[in-house]
C-alpha cells in the first residue's frame, strides 16, 4: 500500500511572570497544573470534536515515546483504499 504524509505543528509555549521579589517555586508550579488539568484537556477535547465533524477523516493520538506532558501527536487520516479517491 502506498502512503503519503505531511506534518503540521501547532506548538504551545507556556510562560508566566512573577514579581521581582518572587523566590521561585513558591507556587509549586500551580500555573503548570492549571494547564495540565484544565486548559490542555479542554483544548484537546475541542480539537477532536472539530475533527469528528469532518467527513471522511479519522483522528487518533500516537505516542512516539515522549511524555504526554510534553507532546501529544494527533494523527489525522483519510483512507482512500476503502473509498473512491478524491470523491469529496
Amino acid at each position: 500500500m502506498y502512503q503519503e504524509e505531511k506534518t503540521f505543528t501547532l506548538r504551545f509555549s507556556l510562560e508566566t511572570r512573577f514579581p521581582d521579589e518572587y523566590e521561585g517555586d513558591d507556587d509549586s508550579h500551580a500555573w503548570v497544573r492549571e494547564w495540565e488539568t484544565r486548559i490542555k484537556p479542554e483544548m484537546i477535547r475541542a480539537v477532536f470534536e472539530s475533527l469528528r465533524r469532518t467527513p471522511h477523516w479519522t483522528a487518533h493520538t500516537r505516542n512516539r515515546g515522549r511524555s504526554p506532558e510534553d507532546e501529544i501527536e494527533v494523527v489525522v487520516e483519510r483512507d482512500f483504499s476503502v473509498s473512491t479517491p478524491f470523491s469529496g
